[in-house]
């Protein structure tokens, strides 16, 4: 398959290079949300044994990424609306912690970084390059998290980001027009240049679950 993250390894056979491939076919959609993950089918497009192709697909259940069935075998997780609402409740607690860091650090220079990304956004919008879109989408709420500088919030933001990428690829086609997209961002970048903490709390708040909205369909399956 031309693209396909999952050829055979380069690299001596781990769990953790099996874990990385199978987890970047996920956010790419290359495994579909729902579908069954064959061992035998994978362990050959990968080019390794049974033993670290299974310990990689572990780790990957452990991250709630693959769920197992008994009798059936194993399964990419759905976006349900209650996984995207639960997602998106772990999302903002980690984005609002790492704004609140990163205002408490001088939110300056994080908001001028984070104006380029915007500025990336609407590049890539204008020229109707959506998956370019998304990559900026994703890029700039882990510039967000990274100037947090707090190892931990960007372990947990790490965790969540193959459920952010397929909640994110999704989004594409709910906004009628790139450029609102580009606007929340930048609105969120400039709160960080203003040095206005409680605006940029507010606006994540209102980013977030927005998304649930979008996603869900409806704006009341979100827990406050």
């Amino acid at each position: 398959m031309d693209g396909s993250v999952l050829g055979p390894l380069t690299q001596e056979s781990t769990p953790s290079l099996v874990a990385r491939r199978v987890r970047e076919a996920i956010a790419t959609g290359e495994f579909a949300p729902g579908s069954q993950v064959s061992e035998a089918a994978l362990a050959a497009r990968l080019g390794v044994s049974r033993g670290p192709l299974r310990e990689g697909l572990q780790r990957l259940t452990a991250e709630g990424l693959l769920i197992g069935i008994r009798n059936r075998g194993l399964f990419v997780i759905e976006m349900t609306p209650e996984n995207v609402i639960d997602m998106y409740i772990a999302r903002e607690a980690v984005e609002r912690a790492a704004a609140a860091c990163v205002h408490a650090r001088g939110p300056a220079t994080t908001g001028r970084g984070l104006l380029r990304v915007c500025a990336r956004m609407a590049e890539a919008d204008a020229a109707g390059e959506a998956a370019a879109v998304s990559a900026a989408d994703i890029a700039f709420h882990e510039t967000l998290v990274a100037a947090a500088a707090s190892p931990r919030l960007t372990r947990m933001h790490e965790i969540l980001l193959t459920e952010t990428r397929m909640c994110i690829q999704a989004l594409e086609s709910t906004y009628a027009d790139g450029a609102e997209r580009v606007e929340e961002h930048t609105t969120i970048a400039r709160s960080f240049v203003d040095a206005d903490p409680a605006r940029t709390d507010r606006l994540l708040v209102d980013h977030m679950r927005d998304a649930v909205r979008r996603l869900t369909g409806s704006p009341d399956r979100r827990r406050d």
